[in-house]
């Protein structure tokens, strides 16, 4: 386990060896903010969990809506962003599942919270992990879109996410890495 650094990160989670730390990266994992009212918001309480240098950014569902909303904030905080099972927008059928407190926060394009316009002017390396299989809140056409928008956007092997039940955690562990050691050469 990991220690928490008294802003609500957990720092050097690990799973004996095998997991991001056993790989020589160090791991910061802010709670997400309960109830935030705004992807805005959400972005800056997870700023507030960030160690005080450049970091990978790895988010994962929804959570890509605010990790996409801190890296247009605060572009010197991100060194790379890996959006995994990026959350499909605009789906009437997912969206009428969900409650109506939540409409504000659905308003986007590809991303909840996200111009598609916005996403073109992300400037540092993107990496985009698919669901697979693909899912009703996690569609193929989401990472296709957004591979299409992110200028230089690479597409990673895509996994199930938890909690579907052929969930590993050693191909994102590996994605994750991966994608890290590739930020490192020049």
């Amino acid at each position: 386990m990991g220690r928490r650094n008294g802003r609500g990160a957990v720092l050097g989670a690990d799973r004996g060896g095998r997991g991001p730390a056993g790989r020589g990266l160090a791991v910061a994992a802010p709670d997400r903010a309960m109830r935030a009212g705004s992807w805005a918001a959400e972005a800056a309480h997870l700023a507030a969990g960030l160690p005080d240098r450049p970091v990978v950014l790895v988010a994962g569902s929804n959570g890509c809506s605010a990790a996409v909303r801190l890296a247009l904030a605060a572009p010197e905080r991100v060194r790379g962003l890996l959006l995994a099972w990026p959350a499909t927008a605009g789906d009437p059928q997912a969206d009428g599942r969900l409650p109506a407190e939540l409409a504000p926060l659905l308003a986007g394009g590809v991303l909840r919270g996200v111009a598609d316009g916005e996403l073109t002017g992300l400037r540092m390396p993107v990496g985009v992990l698919p669901a697979v299989p693909e899912n009703p809140v996690h569609r193929r056409r989401t990472a296709d879109a957004l591979l299409a928008l992110v200028p230089g956007a690479a597409e990673l092997p895509g996994c199930p996410e938890p909690p579907h039940p052929l969930f590993r955690p050693g191909p994102l562990v590996a994605a994750v890495a991966g994608f890290a050691a590739g930020l490192s050469r020049p």
